[in-house]
Parts: C-alpha cells; structure tokens; sequence
C-alpha cells in the first residue's frame, strides 16, 4: 500500500479505488482491535494478520481494473468468506464478520462523500488527493477508540475493564501462599471455617428409587426423564463436593495424609476460587466460591420443589445441569402427544411481558432465568434495544418454547439470537454431541 507505484495502480478509477482501499484497511484494524473486548469481540480471538488484508487489497485492485461495473458480491465474498473468514471458525463469529464488513463494502462507501463509519461522524472516508494526505488524515485520528467505532455500545468498556481487574487480582492470587492474615485464627483453622460453613449449606442427596418411583418413565411425559436424570447429574458434584471436604477437614486435622488434589481444594478455598476437582464434574461456571455455592443451593431447592409439588409451571431455564435434555424433552413430549417424528420439529420461541406463568401452556414450555448481555430486551414494544449506561446485563421475561413442524416454519427478518451458558460464550463438546 504504501508502494506509489501499487497505490497509483487503478488508472482512471483513482476515487473509486482509493475510498475502498481506506474502507478495507479500516476494516482490517476493526477486527483486529475488537478482540480487545474478549468474548463480546469475537467468541474466540482470531489471529488476523496483515497478509489477509494484502491478499484482500490485492484482489480489489485486481476486480476494479478487470470490470468496469464494481463486484461488489464477488469482493465481500472473497475477503469475508475467504480471507478473513477462513480463520473464523464460530458461525456467529462469521456472521458478525460479514456484518461488519457490509458497513465498509457497500455502493455508499463510494458514492457518499462523507461516508461515516460511525454514528457520530467523527470517522469518516476523506477526501485526499495523495498518499501523503491519506497519512496526514490517519494521523489526526483520535488516539483512544470509543467503542461505537467498532459498532458496540460503550457498557463494552466497563465489562473490559472489568475483565481486566479480574484478571489483575486472579495473577495476584496465584502468587499469595497460604499464610494467615487478620484476626487470630490460624489458616487451618480458617481453613476448616470455610469447609464446615460449604459443607452445612449443601442439603442431603437426593432419593433417586423414591424419585424414579414418584416420576415414573412413562411414554407421554419425558419431563419425569428429565427430572430424575438432573438429580443423578446434581447427586454426583454434591458427593464429590462432600468428599473432597470431609477428606480436607481429616486432613487438617492430621488424620489421613494431605495429597497434591487436597492441597489443590484447600488453595482455592482460601483464595475463594472453585477447585478443579469440583469443575470437572459440574456444570459450567464462572461464579466465585460464594456465588458458586449459593447457586447451586439454588438449583437443588429447585429440583426439590418439583419433586415435592410437581412439575413446575415456569422452568427456570438457567437452573439445569444439562439443559439440551430438558429442550429434547420438551420436543419428545409434543412429537409423541401428536405422533409427528422428532426430526421434523424445530423450536419457535415468544418472549412475554411477564417474569412467571402461573399456568403451563397447551403445548410447549415457558422458561426464565435468561439474560441479555450487549443489549435489552423491550417489554413495551417487544424488540431488542440498546442497552441502558451502565446497565451490562438485562433479565428477559419469561419465553415460551413451542416446538412446531419444520416444513410449518415461515421465513422472517426475526434475529437469530445465540444463548451460551457463560459469558466466555465457548464451550467443550460432551459425549452426547452437545457443546457445554
């Protein structure tokens, strides 16, 4: 690009070639700087390097002096399919990708002269007549990027930031040893305050042969399946859990031999992080100890009250251990109450206005318990928004999932929403082919 001789390259074409080079190189620092921002960036940080803008800058120059019409599908295909989106792995990261790059590869970019690339204005495609000036311009840029430049709102900032604290006093931890601090109790004995008060919390195991026997499998209600499944999954943490302290309380106390998986237990407890042990078997997530074990008392108390007063009404979506079951469930259960084959059914969903259903609907379920993360949801007018300052996560009403035929489906401009389990919006496939 900076070559004079390659940027003089589309004789008779200068404007046309000139705005597109600015706009594709733009471009290029938006995806690259939007992984700054972690998982509301990209859903993983792709390695975009300067050789997939070369390959693009060249294939533009090559389109404009080849036709004498702008390909303008032939460009967006070549450098969002190919070049950039042969990195990108995450269908929503590639639609986010083509996205972005429907604001820089557009008739507009050309035939407006002062297109925008931001709301405010204060990006803009200018009006050079040289090299130089093009530099000159890029120069009095400014020097700290506002968020709406990368097409995001500015509570972006905060959750950076705030990842950042995170990750500043997760690295400060790893360097603390397990010394006391404050007061007169030893770390032991701190040690054994934190086991006793996780270990009083946690309520007893389920009864699965009871609860087999109250909720039967039966051919019409797959939600009995489901219920009895989610207590065996919550049964196997809690035993781990439980393990895992009384072992660190006996070995505090010197009765059995402190191994490397306890001292492992003990140094996330004291630094209020959740042990691997326990990770390995739980269901995903980021909270801290406190949250950690306050949220899973939560999800107990709720599978408890469905099996002492019967299925629920509103399911709490986010409470579950594996949740793809309960959505099969909620399929299986329609497929076979109007004997349509599973395969041919998809789910269509209706956000309400309301937080609980007191009544189940005829078919299909109403869920809660879900969050929107980089936008709101608009109870007056039923749409998505932008999100309020400062206000980085926003509860949704109450869904109701309905499955329906798949050939009954009617195309429309309705957005696509993606619903991950945590906010690194990743996860690991399982064994049943479903990711966490």
């Amino acid at each position: 690009i900076s070559d004079p001789e390659f940027f003089a390259g589309c004789p008779g074409k200068e404007t046309n070639w000139e705005k597109l080079l600015y706009s594709l190189c733009f471009f290029h620092a938006i995806v690259q700087e939007r992984r700054k921002f972690g998982p509301l960036g990209w859903n993983i940080p792709y390695g975009f390097n300067e050789s997939d803008m070369r390959i693009s800058v060249r294939q533009l120059q090559m389109f404009l002096n080849e036709y004498d019409e702008i390909q303008w599908a032939a460009i967006s295909y070549l450098v969002g399919e190919c070049n950039y989106g042969g990195r990108v792995t995450d269908d929503r990261d590639r639609r986010c990708l083509m996205s972005i790059l429907s604001d820089y590869i557009n008739p507009q970019v050309v035939e407006d002269p002062k297109y925008k690339f931001s709301v405010s204005g204060n990006y803009i495609i200018p009006s050079c007549a040289s090299y130089d000036e093009y530099i000159n311009f890029i120069r009095e840029l400014p020097q700290s990027q506002l968020p709406e430049v990368f097409g995001m709102h500015d509570n972006v900032d905060i959750a950076r930031e705030l990842q950042q604290t995170k990750n500043l006093f997760d690295s400060v931890l790893l360097t603390q040893g397990r010394s006391g601090g404050g007061g007169d109790s030893s770390a032991d004995e701190k040690l054994l305050e934190t086991t006793n008060t996780v270990y009083q919390k946690l309520p007893p195991e389920f009864n699965l042969e009871e609860a087999g026997q109250k909720y039967p499998v039966t051919y019409g209600e797959s939600m009995n399946t489901v219920l009895v499944q989610e207590m065996e999954r919550f049964n196997n943490l809690t035993k781990v859990i439980k393990a895992s302290l009384q072992n660190l309380q006996k070995a505090v106390k010197g009765l059995v031999v402190m191994n490397a998986d306890l001292e492992l237990v003990a140094g996330s407890l004291m630094i209020n992080k959740v042990p691997a042990i326990w990770a390995k078997k739980s269901y995903p997530s980021l909270k801290p100890l406190a949250g950690y074990i306050a949220d899973l008392v939560a999800r107990l108390e709720f599978l408890k009250k469905w099996f002492d007063e019967g299925k629920p009404t509103t399911f709490w979506l986010s409470g579950f251990f594996f949740t793809q079951a309960f959505l099969t469930g909620a399929m299986q259960n329609y497929a076979r109450k109007y004997v349509i084959p599973i395969d041919a059914l998809t789910y269509d969903f209706k956000v309400l206005t309301v937080d609980w259903m007191d009544s189940a609907p005829e078919d299909g379920v109403y869920v809660n318990g879900v969050f929107l993360d980089g936008c709101r949801w608009s109870r007056e007018k039923g749409v998505l928004e932008e999100s309020h300052p400062k206000v980085l996560w926003d509860s949704v009403p109450v869904i109701q999932v309905m499955p329906v035929k798949i050939v009954d489906v009617i195309p429309s401009s309705v957005y696509e929403c993606p619903m991950y389990k945590t906010s690194e919006r990743k996860g690991t496939l399982s064994t049943t082919g479903h990711s966490t």
